[in-house]
């Protein structure tokens, strides 16, 4: 089989590298990748939001699969561009239409839609522009923290939480009135802030079935002891400890189950990932937030726990003979350490060239902003590297991890060197 993942980062790479090891794979092609993808097949530039682009891709190199890595072309509807193409409705899509996307295009849609199927989560009101002073009002009835989420995607920057009343009541009027966030700001979620320790939850479904995949914990602020700004993850851990088998039960039982049934109940259907932010208060699970495809970088810790063949998984989707059998599992820790460039999530510069890549070997580390010219590595993005180790024991793989880290080098290089170490 042929298959097509669409991406470019250290998920699109983690998803290529596990791809690669099925027998059922003849040619992997990756558009647009990066330096780590062109190690496991063909990369191609095109643009993953240009469906047209995509559909050349598809047909001159005869994919049958496609595996959707970020959620601006689920969003966009390229699932739903596919199935209406008669030359290429045959081809199987890893990932949800837009209808079910809209779990993650919009915060609005999916608060809604956990209201409407008893889905525990933080209470909340939405506003646009025209409600401003009712969404001043009713921040005011809020406890500090004040949680602000643009409604539609802002690149993993549309959430804002503010200790301050006079500047949360000005982020508001930024977001709605000034579009600090483009059209993702035209409505504005102001949702109660609930105190916990976060975990993510994955599931892949048929939109009837499903299979949990590991659990997960990310490190979302760019300095350690969780401080700074927040970025798209500065690394991550599974199994997560504190996810006992009760807590780990109730996920399932008021979290997971209504959220597949509520999805069927609606007459929305789903082929893919559901990544589902969650945060434990007390002794109870909440959601955060709905993802429409795997969390980066989480992906780097939960596919190299996965023992099963996951391309043969996403087959029996296509073919309509998927299971609720569960998923072989490692039951050995992961944590990936991500090196970024210095001014990251801020300004930053590219192209600086990594040494020290040919000390690790591939299942060390994942290529997130890479680019490869004249066999020399350079970065190409904020996130640049996701470092892997691996371990029975959490230590372990901490060990392994930040040992591997250090033999990488490039100028303005930076991690945090404390993934883990609260758990």
């Amino acid at each position: 089989m042929n298959v097509l993942i669409l991406g470019s980062g250290g998920r699109e790479h983690a998803l290529a590298w596990k791809i690669a090891q099925s027998p059922l794979l003849n040619n992997l092609f990756i558009g647009p990748g990066n330096a780590g993808t062109k190690q496991l097949g063909t990369n191609l530039a095109i643009s993953p939001t240009d469906f047209d682009e995509v559909k050349k891709a598809v047909i001159d190199k005869q994919i049958q699969m496609v595996v959707v890595g970020p959620e601006a072309s689920l969003v966009k509807g390229i699932h739903d561009y596919f199935a209406n193409d008669a030359a290429l409705k045959e081809v199987i899509v890893i990932g949800p239409g837009a209808m079910g996307a809209k779990l993650e295009g919009s915060k609005k849609y999916a608060k809604e839609f956990m209201k409407r199927h008893n889905i525990p989560t933080a209470a909340y009101q939405s506003f646009s522009p025209e409600e401003i002073q009712q969404a001043k009002d009713f921040l005011k009835e809020m406890n500090p923290p004040y949680v602000l989420k643009a409604d539609g995607l802002a690149a993993g920057k549309g959430v804002l939480i503010l200790d301050d009343i006079v500047k949360a009541e000005a982020e508001l009027e930024s977001m709605l009135l000034d579009a600090k966030f483009g059209e993702a700001s035209a409505t504005v979620v102001v949702e109660e802030f609930l105190s916990g320790v976060e975990l993510s939850c994955f599931v892949l479904t048929d939109g009837e079935k499903y299979k949990l995949l590991p659990f997960a914990k990310d490190y979302k602020r760019i300095g350690e002891g969780d401080t700074g700004l927040n970025t798209g993850g500065m690394g991550a851990i599974s199994p997560v400890p504190f996810n006992e088998p009760a807590f780990r039960q109730k996920i399932i039982d008021r979290i997971v189950e209504p959220t597949i049934k509520g999805l069927q109940r609606e007459g929305i259907p789903y082929i893919g990932f559901v990544f589902i932010g969650l945060i434990k208060v007390g002794s109870d699970p909440y959601v955060i937030e709905y993802n429409v495809r795997l969390g980066d970088p989480e992906t780097e810790v939960v596919l190299p726990r996965i023992k099963s063949d996951l391309l043969e998984t996403f087959v029996s989707i296509g073919e309509g003979r998927f299971d609720s059998d569960p998923l072989e599992i490692d039951p050995g820790y992961a944590i990936t350490i991500m090196a970024v460039s210095g001014g990251y999530p801020e300004a930053y510069e590219k192209g600086k060239p990594i040494t020290g890549l040919d000390d690790l070997d591939s299942e060390a580390l994942f290529h997130a902003g890479t680019r490869e010219e004249n066999s020399v590595v350079y970065t190409n993005g904020g996130r640049v590297m996701a470092i892997i180790g691996k371990g029975d024991t959490m230590e372990k793989a901490l060990e392994e991890g930040y040992s591997n880290i250090k033999c990488l080098q490039y100028e303005g290089m930076y991690y945090r060197k404390d993934i883990g170490f609260d758990l």
